[in-house]
């Protein structure tokens, strides 16, 4: 099976484009006020209307209230809820419920941990993202030491946290994570911003990687 890839972070009608026609599998849209890549409801639902039908768009949330989630899951047309906050099973269970959407858990990685217990905790998911710890909830553009994700992890990781063209390849070879995740190993001169070469070079390095060419 091949690797399945997400942007996220994307702000512009130009980088959108450029994603599909690198044949990416989901598109990141962030509701986070905080982060430099946030997106109001208008546009996001702009850029929605880009997309082709395969490819999923996925809306970051960090401990948002069900009000928040459910709206902007209706007025953009988001197909995920990448849920990127101190959200709780049940917190995260009561959102995917309010939005009628299936939802991804990020697990923000500061230290080794039973990642087994606490993926576990969050069953329902339909990914568990692994990202590295950031105080401004992701787009660090640092790396976690993979050798905290324990072999017998269940094979519904997306992988994040640094991830660029130089580094995916050894990931997908070392983690095999169901679908990998970059915003900031993509980012063009400002956060809001994505760099056309820089994707290119990260799809060509997670389709090496599956073909055993790393």
């Amino acid at each position: 099976m091949r690797t399945r890839i997400k942007f996220c972070g994307l702000v512009r009608a130009q980088d959108v484009d450029t994603a599909v026609a690198l044949g990416v599998d989901a598109i990141g849209f962030v509701f986070y006020p905080k982060s430099p890549r946030a997106l109001s409801l208008q546009d996001a639902a702009n850029l929605r209307r880009r997309l082709p039908s395969f490819v999923r768009a996925v809306g970051l949330f960090v401990d948002a209230s069900a009000q928040t989630v459910a709206r902007a899951t209706h007025e953009v047309g988001l197909d995920v809820l990448q849920l990127h906050g101190d959200e709780t099973p049940q917190t995260s269970m009561e959102l995917a419920g309010w939005a009628g959407r299936p939802w991804w858990k990020a697990i923000r990685m500061r230290e080794q941990t039973d990642l087994l217990s606490l993926a576990g905790s969050f069953e329902k998911a339909e990914c568990v993202l692994l990202d590295s710890f950031s105080e401004s909830f992701g787009g660090s553009g640092k790396t976690f030491d993979w050798s905290w994700i324990p072999p017998a992890m269940p094979s519904r990781i997306i992988l994040s946290g640094g991830l660029d063209s130089t580094t995916v390849g050894r990931a997908v070879v070392d983690v095999k994570p169901f679908a990998v995740d970059v915003s900031s190993g993509i980012q063009g001169v400002n956060p809001r911003e994505k760099d056309p070469a820089k994707m290119e070079r990260f799809v060509s390095a997670v389709i090496a990687a599956d073909a055993g060419l790393i």
